[in-house]
């Protein structure tokens, strides 16, 4: 293992970012809620069992495209609603419609809270780029950019394959490992000599599907055993455990 934690044949490191990089995980969490919650008690009435921000988040939604997380848990409680179009207003009951609801409430929480990176990975990606390792983000999220642009931390990667980029490309989202992959070939590194650092259950799934090197797991709600249980090669609470140090 080298001084970063990793098998010395690792050249390149591919991050997720809600929840390895930035403090988002949380926010996405409080967001879906209220999306759900609101949609079930109109679907369901007020005796509908609401949207649990851990169980249901890491089950269904946490790491998948916005859209396949609306399926998945609408899937979990039975219910099916028409796809509808991306630009579905975010009233409309339609998966598009609950997904654009579920980002306009994410921004909205964003913009009056601001958004925060992990020091201990901000430190671990200045000592993956000293001892000169590729890097990649690879999220999910549409608001990728942004997210990074706001806290400083655009400059830390090579590569960027994100919900905006997938949809370009036509990549299936996580749990399938097509992004990481992509993020892999941008960057001229075979997945076996790459590593993954994922918070999602869905993100361990794709690590191991892909076949990647090493897969990170960093635990920041009490789920280690489930990210080993997805295939995680090794689970942390923060990328400090790992080493790193300059």
């Amino acid at each position: 293992m080298t001084q970063l934690g990793l098998p010395d044949t690792i050249q390149a490191c591919l991050f997720d970012l809600d929840g390895v990089v930035t403090k988002t995980a949380v926010v996405h969490a409080a967001a879906w809620k209220e999306t759900f919650d609101a949609f079930l008690r109109d679907h369901e009435g007020r005796e509908a069992r609401p949207f649990d921000e851990i169980d249901d988040y890491d089950e269904y939604v946490d790491g998948r495209p916005r859209a396949d997380g609306v399926r998945s848990f609408l899937a979990s409680r039975g219910i099916h609603l028409p796809e509808g179009a991306p630009d579905d207003p975010p009233d409309a009951a339609t998966v598009h419609g609950l997904g654009n609801r579920k980002n306009d409430l994410l921004l909205e929480r964003i913009r009056t809270g601001g958004v925060e990176a992990y020091e201990g990975t901000l430190r671990y990606l200045d000592a993956v780029r000293a001892q000169g390792l590729r890097t990649a983000i690879v999220s999910s999220s549409a608001n990728c950019r942004d997210v990074l642009r706001a806290v400083g931390a655009e400059h830390y990667f090579d590569v960027r394959i994100d919900g905006v980029v997938a949809a370009e490309r036509n990549l299936p989202g996580k749990p399938h490992p097509d992004t990481f992959l992509a993020a892999a070939r941008d960057l001229g590194v075979e997945a076996a000599r790459s590593a993954v650092f994922e918070d999602a259950l869905a993100g361990m799934d794709a690590g191991r599907a892909g076949g990647f090197g090493y897969v990170v797991g960093v635990d920041r709600v009490g789920q280690t055993d489930a990210l080993y249980a997805h295939g995680a090669s090794i689970v942390v609470k923060d990328m400090a455990e790992l080493g790193g140090k300059q």
